[in-house]
């Protein structure tokens, strides 16, 4: 299929147009026109495009694109190296970050959701890309915390009582731990991210509230992956998820 083609599809399907990002959503890096094969990761590293340059890709699809705001956005060093790969061999870079958080079926909160066998019952947070809900079976801390584990490949930071019965709990992949007090407001019994900080730690002692750190990489991979298997099955081309390991 075009470029083009594709660019509006996924503009379209993620409601790009609804949102107020840190970075642009679609092409960030124009390469040939046609793509058969595409490689999806969560973070657009060096890593990743060199493995895409091995496996003849033409187009790259992440959820960690470039020109973020606040950024340097001159193109020397790590930008340089990875632009410059990508415009040598012509592959295009596709990046959708709060959109691809936001998706009711595709996207990273609705997919960690559902491998974690939640039911959503309403949204929250910045631009309404959290979730929140309850456990479809009664569970412990403990016990969320190992399905957390299994599910993710990852031992998760968890503060909070092991023994505490789950019954309402608030999620958002990422880096989102800003939002843990509106979460508190909402009556969850555990916040669920990828990242904490300290202050956190404090906040779920005192509030009684359990916080999960789960990683922001991995809580982030099933969104893009969702992704890119739709493309592959809406259009019939070859997607490739490629996770390279990243502690945070």
């Amino acid at each position: 299929m075009q470029q083009d083609e594709l660019e509006n599809y996924l503009n379209q399907l993620l409601n790009i147009s609804c949102f107020h990002d840190y970075c642009p959503n679609g092409v960030q890096v124009e390469g040939r026109d046609q793509i058969h094969t595409i490689v999806s990761g969560v973070t657009a590293s060096l890593d990743l495009l060199q493995t895409a340059v091995a496996m003849h890709a033409d187009a790259v699809l992440v959820h960690h694109g470039y020109f973020w705001r606040g950024e340097d956005r001159t193109l020397r060093g790590i930008r340089h190296r990875r632009v410059a790969l990508l415009m040598k061999h012509e592959i295009s870079l596709l990046a959708y970050h709060l959109p691809l958080d936001a998706h009711p079926e595709l996207g990273n909160n609705a997919q960690l959701g559902e491998k974690l066998h939640f039911l959503t019952i309403g949204h929250f947070g910045e631009q309404n890309i959290a979730l929140h809900g309850q456990p479809m079976h009664d569970i412990s801390l403990e016990e969320l915390g190992e399905k957390i584990s299994s599910t993710l490949a990852r031992k998760p930071l968890i503060i909070g009582d092991p023994t505490k019965p789950i019954h309402r709990v608030a999620w958002c992949s990422g880096a989102a731990q800003s939002y843990f007090e509106e979460a508190i407001r909402l009556g969850v019994d555990v916040f669920i991210t990828g990242e904490i900080s300290e202050q956190n730690v404090h906040a779920a002692r005192e509030s009684g509230v359990a916080f999960i750190s789960a990683g922001h990489h991995a809580t982030e991979r099933f969104g893009v992956q969702a992704l890119g298997e739709h493309i592959a099955q809406q259009f019939g081309i070859k997607h490739r998820f490629i996770d390279l390991d990243n502690p945070v």
